[in-house]
């Protein structure tokens, strides 16, 4: 069977779950856009995990809040849950999945980004790995290979030890080294509105390396994020919200918010993406709702 997943760490922990109770022999990361604008083919070979529902599949796991939800029973689980990895987790409640408890838990916190101070400015095990394969960190190199071979080398050697190997302490080294470039870059390229921060990746070619959840740091006073990016292609405009995770006082619903705009998340995050001549319109009335509901 085939593995439908999103490329981040909830992605990652799910797959090392599902490879070890199933037979996979094909991962595939798309963006969840893809399968919600039906642009990748799915069939009744394919698990579909930490992605929107597709009713072609043989298998599905979530825990995100969709526009589409199955009618009637499906394959798979669907849950209120801090990651997907946990749904998968609680779903096939296997002695062989014990040794990947901590793992989960991290993803859990990860996912839900329920992090401290330190997790942001010094993170360490899974959370690190969490920032060194988040696409929004801008690692870059050849992704799709690392994270496959992630999966393998996580449920053969566990993830303390992978964090040692050469190619992810390259990784964590170029992490650290990009830190203050990556505090000015946010600096200089976003917009306080009262309690939102917008950052426009847009007329960066090449951005340094950091991580998500800096932001919150560096703007201490707002407790909403909006990162604005280029799609593949400049085809369409990516655009990811989030709560603060260290001001937790955002009173809007950032997945619902999302959904009007054929994205999808969570109280506390969630994307859509935005047609190139309407996204301004859009990033102007979304920030004005995160603006009347904080």
């Amino acid at each position: 069977m085939r593995l439908v997943t999103r490329g981040d760490l909830d992605g990652l922990s799910a797959a090392v779950l599902i490879c070890e109770m199933e037979q996979i022999d094909e991962i595939l990361l798309v963006h969840p856009q893809e399968i919600t604008d039906r642009k990748v083919a799915i069939t009744s070979r394919d698990i579909l995990a930490n992605l929107p529902y597709h009713p072609h599949a043989g298998m599905w796991f979530d825990h995100h809040a969709h526009t589409l939800m199955p009618e009637g029973t499906f394959r798979g689980a669907y849950a209120t849950a801090p990651s997907a990895a946990r749904v998968i987790y609680n779903h096939y409640a296997s002695d062989r999945l014990k040794r990947f408890a901590e793992l989960i838990d991290e993803t859990d916190r990860f996912d839900s980004a329920n992090l401290t101070v330190e997790d942001i400015t010094h993170p360490k095990g899974v959370i690190l790995l969490g920032f060194l394969v988040d696409p929004r960190t801008g690692m870059g190199g050849d992704f799709r290979a690392l994270f496959t071979s992630l999966v393998e080398r996580i449920r053969s050697k566990g993830v303390d030890a992978i964090l040692f190997e050469p190619d992810i302490r390259e990784r964590a080294a170029t992490l650290q080294k990009q830190d203050h470039a990556f505090r000015d870059f946010l600096v200089r390229n976003s917009t306080v509105h009262d309690n939102v921060v917008i950052t426009d990746y847009r007329k960066v070619e090449n951005p340094p390396v950091g991580n998500r959840f800096l932001v919150y740091a560096v703007f201490p006073e707002c407790n909403v994020s909006l990162r604005v990016q280029w799609g593949p292609e400049r085809k369409f405009v990516a655009v990811n919200i989030g709560h603060s995770i260290l001001n937790r006082t955002c009173g809007v619903n950032v997945g619902e918010l999302c959904r009007d705009y054929g994205g999808g998340g969570h109280v506390g995050a969630g994307a859509c993406v935005l047609g190139v001549m309407s996204a301004e319109l859009a990033i102007k009335v979304m920030t004005r709702k995160l603006q009347k509901g904080c």
